[in-house]
């Protein structure tokens, strides 16, 4: 899978880079191309003007005149020397003199043919053209008799007293030359993309290994999770999103690790808090069945059993109460209700066992009666969950407070103990499923780490918050808030 990935990620980023090489040489070589053609037409445009205007200036002598036949004929001396300076300059070029009609006067250069027959004249066409336009710069077809192909051709007319007496020619003879750098240029650009692919790939490499190597080892470390391992941690390198990736799988990891320990510990609580009353009442049955229980002590002893069933009850219902919530099965129906009354009536029921831990009582209310929008019997399941649990941990002649207030469009319950308290490494999981502080069940001894949990999953379901301080050592207060009527 990973080489796959990998392969998948180097094929991709080496044609991107080629088809961007590809793009990039297509520019260049068109840029290339126009310039060329540009340049070309432009260095023939001159040298057809210049030459035209050579002739000019030896046809218009103050001195004496020459005709246009009378100079070509004496081209070879004096022609070939004047020009001998422009033709060596400009020797990729061919340069041609016609009369009116057409007839070719004089022909220097190695583009052109060097015999040209009497009959064979430049098309009236071409003519036409350079005398309609003074210049006229075209290339010719492949059967032209004279020009022949791959050739760009400038005709400039040429003028004694301002009167048309021929035309000039100036040819270019360099059409393979553009092609020869264009060659060189795509090779240039071909081996250096080569050498940029070779390190892209070898830079590629690194780095998707980089990026890969996290992936496999959180694959192993699923595998290990699998397998019931949840020790396994992978190594976070640097601040990309990939090490982010790889702290939020350990996170997940370590969640996992401490949600397996308390699925361990609540099995563990469940297993003992089952066993525990079941051996109780088989126990005590088969002592009344065989009459090792005198009949006087028979209604003690039933009730002791009596109290270990309800304590089975209690926690069958508070399991199926969970997978309820859970299931999304448990519907909270909202309604008006006092909850400073329902504050002293929790405090009433819990009379006895306050005056066995000879606990000062504490009861504040902003008013005498304060009423809140909830579903009043899971906000009841709340309140005595959270007292009993300040009475259960407070220790003997401690304060047990309940405070009622009404602030911030919110009506807030606090309940505060004096005991052993919440230790600072608990606190943040105090509301998790099947966590109990109180792992040795020194003090808690029926609890299966459940209660908080179902307190939390209410408070929720009502949109409301609850948050927990405490010194361990010292005291504990949990606060929730209500929505006020």
């Amino acid at each position: 899978m990973f080489r796959s990935v990998f392969t998948k990620y180097i094929t991709v980023f080496m044609l991107i880079i080629i088809i961007s090489f590809i793009i990039q040489l297509s520019i260049i070589s068109t840029l290339i191309g126009n310039y060329s053609d540009n340049a070309k037409n432009l260095e023939i445009t001159r040298a057809a003007l210049a030459f035209s205007s050579y002739l000019e200036d030896r046809l218009n002598e103050s001195l004496f005149y020459y005709s246009l036949e009378r100079l070509c004929e004496g081209s070879p001396v004096t022609i070939s020397t004047s020009l001998r300076t422009m033709l060596n300059f400009a020797n990729h070029m061919s340069f041609l003199v016609t009369d009116t009609n057409g007839v070719v006067l004089f022909n220097k250069g190695d583009g052109l043919p060097k015999d040209i027959e009497d009959n064979i004249k430049v098309s009236h066409d071409i003519l036409n053209n350079v005398v309609k336009n003074s210049y006229y710069l075209f290339e010719p077809t492949q059967d032209d008799p004279i020009f022949g192909k791959n050739l760009i051709v400038c005709g400039v007319v040429v003028k004694k007293d301002n009167a048309v007496v021929g035309i000039s020619f100036a040819c270019s003879t360099n059409a393979g030359l553009a092609d020869a750098v264009l060659d060189s240029i795509i090779k240039t650009v071909v081996l250096s993309s080569l050498w940029i692919m070779l390190a892209a790939l070898i830079a590629v490499y690194f780095i998707s290994d980089r990026v890969i190597s996290p992936i496999k080892s959180m694959r192993n470390a699923a595998k290990s999770f699998a397998a019931g391992n949840f020790d396994v941690r992978v190594p976070v390198v640097g601040h990309d999103e990939v090490a982010e990736l790889a702290s939020a799988f350990n996170n997940m990891a370590n969640s996992l690790a401490h949600l397996e320990e308390m699925r361990n510990t609540f099995l563990e609580n469940v297993s003992h808090d089952l066993r525990t009353p079941m051996t109780t009442i088989s126990g005590f049955i088969d002592s009344i069945l065989d009459g090792a229980i005198p009949p006087s002590q028979e209604k003690y002893y039933l009730n002791i059993i009596s109290n270990e069933v309800k304590r089975l009850s209690r926690l069958v219902t508070t399991l199926l109460d969970i997978t309820r919530m859970q299931a999304g099965e448990r519907k909270f129906t909202k309604t008006a209700f006092d909850i400073c009354e329902m504050a002293r009536q929790i405090l009433i029921s819990m009379e006895s066992r306050i005056n066995d831990k000879k606990l000062i009582v504490e009861f504040n209310c902003d008013h005498e009666n304060m009423y809140v929008s909830a579903d009043r019997d899971a906000i009841h399941q709340i309140f005595y969950n959270l007292c009993d649990n300040a009475v259960k941990f407070s220790r003997e002649g401690g304060k047990f407070r309940v405070t009622i207030r009404s602030y911030a469009r919110k009506i807030h319950v606090y309940v505060y103990n004096e005991g052993q308290g919440i230790a600072e490494a608990d606190l943040p999981f105090i509301f998790e499923r099947f966590y109990k502080s109180d792992k040795s069940r020194g003090l808690d001894k029926t609890g299966v780490g459940l209660g908080l949990y179902i307190v939390k999953s209410i408070i929720d379901a009502h949109g409301e918050t609850i948050d927990v301080k405490s010194e361990y050592g010292s005291y504990c207060e949990f606060h929730f808030t209500l929505e006020p009527n």
